[in-house]
C-alpha cells in the first residue's frame, strides 16, 4: 500500500480556492501546468511526477494504471485535490479510467482535448500525430480522432524527449532530427492517399520544441499543442468557480504551487523550471509505495 508522509496543501483562512491536481509520470506535465496556471492563476495547484517508475511506457498496462491510481489518490487524499489534470500521454491513453474509478473527483486527460483541438483546426480531416512509442502504441489519438470524424496517422519520434531534457530545444541537431521526423511522416501521409494540414503534439515535451516544430511543417499546416488544449478543457470543465485570467501570458505572480516527486527531486528541480517557464521551488520527495 502507499505511504503518504505529507500534509495536505492549506487553505489559509478557509479559502474556497479550488485545488487542481496534475499528475504526471515525470516533468514533462508541467507545460500543462503552465498552461492551466495561465488561465486560472487564481486556483491552488498540487503537481506530482512519478520520476521513481518512469517510464511509463515500458510498463503493461495493469501496471500503468495501479501506479497512475497512487498518485491520483494521493493528489485527492493527501492533498485536497478537487479537480485532476492527467498531464501524461501514456497515462491518459492507457489508465484514464483507472483513475477515474480510483478518485471521486472529475478527471481530465490530455487526448480528448488534443483531438477535439485538432478537429476544430482542421479543414481536411486529415491529421498527424507525433507523440512518444507508447503512446503511438496505444492508437488512443487514432481512436480519439476517429470519433471525431477526422484521420489521424501517428508517428512515434523517441528521440525528442531525450534532446528536450539535454536542453537542446534550440540546437540544429535537433532541428534536424524534427525535420527528418516530419519528412518522413509527410511521406507516409502521402502515400496513405491523406492530405493533413495539422499536426498534434501529443508529448508533453514537445511544447519546449514548437518553434523548430513550427518551422519544419509544410506552409499552412496548424500545430495543436495537447498541454494547451488540455488546459483550454480544463477551464470548461474546472473553471466555474475559478477566477479567470483576464490578461494572456504566463502570468504566475499569484499562483501557488506545491511540487512533489517520488524520486530525483534536484533533476526535477534543475530540468522543471524549462517546462515551468519559471523555478520550480522546493520539490518534496513522497514514498507513493511498489
Amino acid at each position: 500500500m502507499a505511504s503518504f508522509e505529507t500534509a495536505p496543501m492549506s487553505s489559509a483562512g478557509g479559502s474556497a480556492t479550488p485545488i487542481i491536481g496534475v499528475f504526471d509520470s515525470g516533468f514533462g506535465g508541467l507545460t500543462v501546468l503552465r498552461a492551466l496556471v495561465a488561465r486560472l492563476p487564481d486556483a491552488r495547484f498540487v503537481f506530482i511526477g512519478d520520476t521513481a517508475r518512469l517510464p511509463y511506457g515500458s510498463k503493461s498496462r495493469r501496471t500503468i494504471a495501479r501506479y497512475a491510481a497512487q498518485s491520483a489518490q494521493f493528489l485527492v487524499q493527501e492533498q485536497g485535490a478537487e479537480f485532476l489534470v492527467i498531464a501524461c500521454n501514456t497515462a491518459s491513453a492507457l489508465a484514464l479510467d483507472a483513475i477515474q474509478a480510483a478518485v471521486t473527483v472529475p478527471v481530465l486527460g490530455v487526448i480528448e482535448p488534443g483531438a477535439t483541438a485538432a478537429r476544430a483546426a482542421s479543414r481536411t480531416g486529415d491529421v498527424l500525430v507525433i507523440a512518444t512509442d507508447a503512446t503511438v502504441q496505444s492508437h488512443a489519438y487514432a481512436a480519439a480522432s476517429r470519433a471525431r470524424g477526422l484521420r489521424a496517422l501517428e508517428k512515434a519520434c523517441p528521440l525528442l524527449v531525450p534532446l528536450v531534457e539535454e536542453g537542446w530545444t534550440d540546437h540544429p541537431v535537433t532541428a534536424e532530427v524534427i525535420r527528418v521526423y516530419l519528412n518522413e511522416l509527410n511521406a507516409e501521409a502521402a502515400a496513405a492517399g491523406l492530405n493533413p494540414d495539422t499536426l498534434v503534439l501529443g508529448c508533453t515535451h514537445y511544447p519546449l520544441l514548437r518553434p523548430l516544430i513550427e518551422g519544419a511543417v509544410p506552409a499552412g499546416m496548424r500545430v495543436i499543442d495537447s498541454a494547451e488544449a488540455a488546459a483550454e478543457a480544463a477551464v470548461l470543465q474546472f473553471g466555474g468557480g475559478i477566477a479567470h485570467a483576464k490578461s494572456s501570458g504566463d502570468q504566475m505572480t499569484s499562483m501557488e504551487l506545491r511540487c512533489f516527486a517520488t524520486d530525483s527531486v534536484e533533476k526535477f528541480e534543475r530540468l522543471g523550471s524549462r517546462f515551468l517557464g519559471r523555478p520550480v521551488g522546493k520539490v518534496e520527495l513522497v514514498d507513493l509505495g511498489g
